[in-house]
């Protein structure tokens, strides 16, 4: 039977939602929740600096729908270098217009103004790291949230507790959150990311570029990447079937480089595993996941901050809807019938594409010379970029989709014909590992 919880007094205490995790999932959830007045916010983090391991590429669509400054943008990208197995190189961008481009951020910039944001809204930010969340024992109980209390740069974390009604999972691919609900694990991927400061001259090169590696030397089922920052470049790799071997894939995404990163300095080393798909349960009680401790990270492109922010600003706007100023608490039916339903029906073509994608052409050497041969195609280039830019499923001719189903055909057979076999991977004990 479906339960409704019952409106209460006005002037008894405001209800209480716990943001655990302050990255974009959490800050946009957190500034939701803030503006409500009859509502307080808590929104918990643990490093108020984080530099998370990220390529840190953002959608255009992303810096008007969440009212970003342009100053948070490093680096417009308007070109992309791919460059296959065997070395060949293909320039995409020929299709995009002259005001549109890929946003290169730094996370520790991006998150640090997204949390400043819910707090000038309201949110109470606590420097805390989450240890354990006991759920509630009766329909209308509160879930207890313990941590260690981080404040005043405390070296040691003095233990507290707080009481709350809604949590708010945006704890990221390890979230304590996801197991206290038990959410179901996950496959996950080990990014991989140096920051590297090179000469000014080399700089220059990767203006508006950006470079995507493939081939098994550099992940054996993603790819490598030289993504510019502020003053320096972000070189990185990732794999989920081989984790193990990931430091002798960054090794080789340098030596792809090669001497437009000669003789760079490693400035930061950055690691950190990224979810390979949705938990199998999303929503518990009154406690949601959003963002990476949802699994909402993007096969084949490998995306994942504009669907952090996006589900925790889809997530919040339900649930306060639903909680009626703050007047009564919502069901977990509510919550699926809203938020997941509306993510999924929104987003959920989008993953699937990409997991279709990813499994076609990140397979094999000949697939990954076959995705670079097609990427020379401008209506590959207009249907991708259009695609990742305004968040749409692209693709609505059908001539040229049959066209294009044809030279994909093509381009397998003649990669495969040329390229290297894949290094065999023996992986058996660690590649079952979940989260």
């Amino acid at each position: 039977t479906r339960q409704f919880a019952s409106p209460r007094d006005v002037m008894e205490a405001k209800y209480k939602v716990a943001v655990v995790g302050g990255g974009p999932s959490g800050a946009c959830a957190a500034e939701i929740f803030a503006q409500e007045p009859n509502i307080d916010t808590y929104m918990f983090e643990r490093k108020m600096d984080n530099c998370k391991p990220c390529g840190g590429a953002i959608p255009l669509c992303m810096v008007d729908e969440f009212q970003l400054p342009i100053n948070l943008i490093d680096r417009k990208v308007r070109k992309m270098k791919m460059i296959s197995p065997s070395g060949r190189e293909i320039d995409i961008g020929q299709t995009m217009k002259a005001e549109e481009y890929i946003g290169m951020c730094r996370r520790e910039v991006l998150d640090a103004y997204l949390r400043d944001r819910a707090v000038e809204y309201g949110a109470q930010p606590i420097n805390g790291l989450v240890q354990e969340v006991i759920l509630p024992t009766s329909a209308d109980g509160k879930y207890k949230i313990k941590y260690a209390n981080y404040a005043g740069n405390n070296k040691v974390g003095t233990p507290e507790e707080l009481e709350v009604d809604v949590v708010i999972g945006a704890d990221g691919a390890n979230s304590r959150v996801a197991k206290a609900i038990d959410a179901g694990e996950y496959n996950f991927a080990i990014a991989f990311q140096e920051r590297i400061k090179i000469s000014e001259q080399q700089m220059e090169f990767y203006e508006e570029l950006a470079e995507m590696y493939v081939g098994d030397d550099v992940s054996p089922d993603f790819y490598g990447w030289v993504f510019p920052k502020y003053d320096h470049v972000g070189v990185g790799t990732g794999t989920v079937i081989n984790r193990p071997g990931i430091k002798d894939y960054q090794k080789a995404i340098r030596e792809r480089a090669g001497p437009k990163i000669e003789g760079g300095k490693i400035i930061k080393v950055e690691a950190h595993p990224i979810p390979e798909h949705m938990r199998p349960r999303r929503v518990v009680g009154r406690a949601a996941l959003v963002g990476d401790a949802a699994g909402y990270v993007t096969k084949c492109s490998g995306e994942g901050i504009y669907f952090a922010a996006k589900s925790g600003r889809m997530a919040a706007e339900a649930i306060v809807k639903l909680m009626q100023g703050g007047s009564r608490l919502p069901t977990e039916q509510e919550i699926k019938s809203t938020y997941i339903k509306d993510y999924d029906r929104a987003y959920g073509p989008t993953y699937t594409v990409l997991d279709i994608l990813q499994k076609v052409f990140y397979s094999s050497n000949g697939a990954r010379e076959a995705f670079v041969e097609l990427c020379e195609s401008e209506y590959v280039q207009q249907v991708t970029f259009d695609s990742y830019l305004y968040k749409k499923v692209q693709g609505n001719n059908p001539i040229k989709d049959l066209q294009l189903l044809g030279e994909t055909i093509s381009s397998l057979i003649r990669g495969n014909a040329m390229a290297k076999p894949d290094a065999p991977i023996d992986n058996p004990v660690e590649s079952l590992k979940r989260i």
